[in-house]
């Protein structure tokens, strides 16, 4: 027996902006539910994001910077916001230039994801790197970082030891481990 579709569309009924920062801003929506009631919606609005896979030698080019919201060090693949209406592409060559100092000549779109969807609109697009080419790195003024790379038995490590637990790395970890078995990048 085949299930009718059912649809959950929740419609905005209001929208009362609460905060409004450099990077983020916050609303609370109240939505009609498909039942007829309603319900309050919290919402993180966000530019979107651009991050780079970027191999070098056999080795992934990562940084390791402070997270605020974590209180410790994270290593992570280069990756920055967008700015307005940015093009995700020229964003994620912009970020490993800055961040690694390290130019290239294109970008594949690997995979876009959702960082956080029961509460943001977030979306990081990211790129696998080719044809790289060493040059200086250029950080933001309030961004401090170092830049290395690592093995896929060291980022494994990284992995097993909670230096690396953001979703747009571990994706990166296990697409280069898997181009690395099969030639093919792919999540």
């Amino acid at each position: 027996m085949k299930k009718q579709a059912l649809d959950f569309t929740e419609k905005t009924v209001s929208t009362k902006e609460i905060f409004q920062g450099k990077i983020i801003s916050l609303q609370v929506d109240e939505v009609a539910l498909p039942t007829g009631g309603t319900a309050t919606r919290e919402i993180v609005k966000h530019p979107g994001a651009a991050a780079v896979v970027a191999v070098v030698d056999g080795k992934l080019l990562v940084v390791e910077q402070y997270r605020k919201p974590l209180e410790r060090l994270q290593v992570e693949i280069p990756a920055g916001k967008l700015d307005g209406d940015e093009d995700p592409a020229a964003a994620a060559v912009r970020e490993l230039r800055e961040e690694t100092g390290y130019g290239c000549e294109r970008v594949t779109l690997l995979h876009s994801i959702a960082t956080s969807p029961g509460f943001a609109d977030e979306i990081i697009h990211i790129y696998v790197a080719e044809g790289l080419s060493a040059g200086d790195a250029e950080p933001d003024e309030d961004e401090f970082l170092n830049c290395f790379a690592l093995t896929p038995e060291e980022a494994s490590r990284a992995i097993a030891e909670g230096r690396i637990c953001d979703a747009k790395t571990l994706l990166a970890v296990y697409a280069w481990q898997r181009y690395s078995t099969t030639g093919q990048w792919g999540v």
